[in-house]
C-alpha cells in the first residue's frame, strides 16, 4: 500500500483534505465515495521521481517527520482510547489519521499502518520513525504489545506526554512576564539613548561649558549607540554565538560546557532536578510497563539533555549489569539528588521501586517549580530597579547641567 493524499467536498460543500492508503489512486476514490466524498484530486504522497517508487519515497519523506510534544500526547491518547475499546491496532491506526489536521502526521500514521499490515509489529513499524516516536516510546510499546496490556500501555504513555506538556507551559507561562518586561526595558533604554538623549545632549555639547562626568558619560554611550561601532559589536556577538554553537558540536567540548553549567551557583541545581526528574519519570513509566531493568536504565538515560549526567547514567546501568543495586550504583555515581537515590532503596526495599521512583518525580518536578517560580518572581521586581535606576541615571545626566543653569548662560 501507498499514501495517497486527496482533496474532496463533503454534502455541505466543504473542501476537505487528508490522507489516505491504498493499492490505487482508483480505490482511494472509491473509499472516499464511500464516506459520502466527492473527490476532487487524488495523488501519492510525494510523487514518483527518479525510479524511485512511490510507496519507498514515501516511507522516506515519513521518516522525516517530528511530531511537537502536543502532537505526540495528543495521538498517544487517541491510540489509547482506540485499542482500550477493542478496537485492532490498524483500524485505530486509520482513525487516528483520519482525525488529524495536519497532513505530514496523517502521513506518518498511514505509514505506519502499513507496515503493520504487512506484518511487522506496532513498535516495528513506529520505530522507522525515530523523528516522531523516540526510543522509550518503542520500548514501551513493545512490551505492552507482548505482554498483551498495549492500551494500558499507551495510555501511561498518553498521562507521561501530557504531564510533560503541562509542566512546560507552566514554566513557559512563568517566564513569559519577566521575558516581556525584560525585553521592554532593553527596547525603552535603547530608544532612550538613539533617539531623545543625543538631541538633548546636543544643547549642553554646544554651550561649550564644563559638564558633570555622569552627563559626559551619557555622552559617551549615546554616541557609542548611534556610530559604527554599535553596529560591529552586534555583529562581533552574532559571529561569537555561531562559533560557540560550532564549537558545541563537538561532544567532548559540549561535555565540558555541559559539565560548567552543572557547577553554576544557580544554574546546576535547576539543571541537575530537571534532569533528575526526567530520568525518574522514564524510568518508573518503562519499569511499570514491564521493561527489564537493565533495558529501562539505558533508555532512561538517553533522555538526559546534560552530557554528565548522561554518562553517570550509563556507568548506573553498568554497574546494575555487574549486580548492583540501583540505589547502590546511583549512590556511587555522586552525582543524583541524595531524596532520589533514598527513595529508590525505600522502592526496591519493599517491592515498589516503579511507584518510588513516579513520587521522586513528582517531588523533583515540585521542587522544580518552587524554584523556579521563585527565581521569576524575585526577577520581576529586579527587572524594574534596574530599568528603573538606568531611566534615573539618564535622567540625572540631562538635569543636572540644567540646575546649574548659570553657568550655561
Amino acid at each position: 500500500m501507498s499514501a495517497f493524499s486527496y482533496q474532496a467536498v463533503d454534502s455541505g460543500g466543504r473542501m476537505l483534505k487528508g490522507v489516505l492508503d491504498g493499492d490505487s489512486e482508483r480505490q482511494v476514490r472509491q473509499q472516499l465515495r464511500e464516506r459520502a466524498l466527492k473527490p476532487v484530486s487524488v495523488s501519492a504522497v510525494a510523487g514518483a521521481r527518479a525510479g524511485i517508487s512511490s510507496g519507498l519515497l514515501t516511507r522516506w519523506s515519513a521518516r522525516g517527520v517530528r511530531l511537537s510534544a502536543a502532537e505526540r500526547s495528543l495521538v498517544t491518547r487517541q491510540l489509547a482510547s482506540l485499542v482500550r475499546s477493542g478496537l485492532p491496532v490498524s483500524e485505530s491506526l486509520q482513525v487516528a489519521a483520519q482525525q488529524s489536521s495536519r497532513p505530514a502526521v496523517q502521513g506518518l500514521l498511514v505509514q505506519v499502518r502499513s507496515r503493520v499490515q504487512e506484518g511487522r509489529s506496532l513498535a516495528q513499524s513506529l520505530g522507522e520513525h525515530p523523528g516522531a516516536f523516540d526510543d522509550m516510546f518503542c520500548a514501551m510499546v513493545r512490551a505492552g504489545e507482548s505482554a498483551g496490556f498495549l492500551g494500558e500501555v499507551l495510555e501511561r504513555l498518553a498521562e507521561h506526554a501530557e504531564s510533560g506538556q503541562q509542566l512546560r507551559q507552566r514554566l513557559r507561562m512563568a517566564m513569559i512576564y519577566p521575558a516581556a518586561l525584560l525585553g521592554v526595558a532593553v527596547l525603552v533604554v535603547s530608544l532612550l539613548m538613539i533617539f531623545v538623549v543625543p538631541s538633548l545632549t546636543r544643547i549642553f555639547v554646544n554651550s561649550g561649558q564644563e559638564l558633570p562626568a555622569l552627563t559626559v558619560a551619557l555622552i559617551a554611550v549615546s554616541d557609542f549607540f548611534t556610530s559604527p561601532r554599535a553596529l560591529a559589536l552586534l555583529t562581533v556577538l552574532v559571529l561569537l554565538c555561531a562559533v560557540f554553537r560550532h564549537w558545541l558540536r563537538d561532544a567532548g567540548h559540549r561535555r565540558q560546557w555541559h559539565a560548567l553549567l552543572l557547577r553554576l551557583p544557580l544554574l546546576g541545581p535547576v539543571i541537575l532536578q530537571a534532569d533528575s526528574a526526567r530520568f525518574a519519570s522514564t524510568l518508573s513509566i518503562l519499569i511499570s510497563s514491564g521493561v527489564p531493568l537493565l533495558d529501562a536504565l539505558r533508555i532512561a538515560g538517553r533522555v538526559l539533555e546534560n552530557r554528565v549526567l548522561h554518562e553517570r547514567s550509563m556507568e548506573v546501568a553498568e554497574a546494575v549489569k555487574q549486580g548492583s543495586s540501583l540505589s547502590r550504583a546511583m549512590r556511587k555515581a555522586d552525582i543524583f539528588p541524595p531524596l532520589l537515590v533514598q527513595m529508590i532503596a525505600s522502592g526496591e526495599a519493599n517491592g515498589s521501586l516503579a511507584e518510588q521512583l513516579a513520587h521522586a518525580a513528582g517531588n523533583q518536578n515540585r521542587e522544580l517549580e518552587m524554584k523556579l517560580g521563585t527565581t521569576m518572581a524575585l526577577l520581576e521586581p529586579l527587572t524594574i530597579l534596574i530599568m528603573g535606576g538606568i531611566v534615573t541615571l539618564i535622567m540625572l545626566a540631562i538635569l543636572l547641567p540644567i540646575f546649574d543653569i548659570n553657568t550655561l548662560v
